[in-house]
């Protein structure tokens, strides 16, 4: 019987990783049966008023001559507002950029910006480049402002009602499955209210 338990435990140290990738595939099967999105991280501004902030414009930047302004938590109601978080040395950014110019077609809503850690000349080159969907741009050099908010990365992206209550959070680019659902968001915001 001595000899039958260093078996049973070599037997056990070889199956563990066996076992362990067992659990792992578990979680995962789980997570795909669920249909829920890896990429969907929650928010606990959700539900609030946007957080508290006051950000500089970003200097030289203009449409038609005109200075765009910079943007602060007072500017966020009275419009539904899609919050953007950018930078021109993300590349997600840019792969999101026509969806966003797109969106900035639509009557039923005001996109504003948050420039987050980035040079002045380079966001004013980026937006040159690719069109500037924004009406405001907030500069966060820091990130502060990006922290408050809950952001992860960038970029990413809040929907923000009349009343200045954050209601929906895309996280990542916005491709065209994400496209769908802010215009579906942005209907049952105008019903409710």
């Amino acid at each position: 019987m001595a000899e039958s338990r260093p078996s049973l435990l070599r037997l056990l140290a070889l199956a563990s990783p066996l076992i362990l990738f067992g659990a792992l595939a578990g979680v995962f099967l789980f997570q795909l049966m669920t249909n829920k999105n890896a990429s969907e991280l929650p928010s606990a501004l959700i539900g609030k008023p946007v957080p508290q902030f006051d950000l500089p414009a970003l200097d030289g930047l203009k449409t038609k001559g005109v200075a765009i302004p910079g943007l602060k938590s007072t500017d966020l109601t009275g419009e539904i507002f899609l919050v953007n978080i950018f930078a021109s040395w993300c590349a997600p950014c840019r792969a999101e950029h026509p969806a966003l110019m797109k969106l900035a077609e639509n009557d039923e809503l005001r996109i504003v910006g948050i420039n987050y850690k980035d040079q002045g000349e380079n966001a004013r080159r980026f937006l040159g480049a690719l069109g500037n969907p924004y009406s405001n741009v907030g500069v966060d050099r820091k990130g502060r402002t990006a922290i408050e908010w809950g952001f992860y990365g960038i970029p990413e992206t809040l929907l923000v009602g009349p009343d200045g209550i954050v209601r929906h959070k895309i996280v990542g680019p916005i491709n065209p499955e994400k496209f769908q659902e802010l215009k579906v968001k942005i209907k049952q915001i105008q019903t409710a209210g």
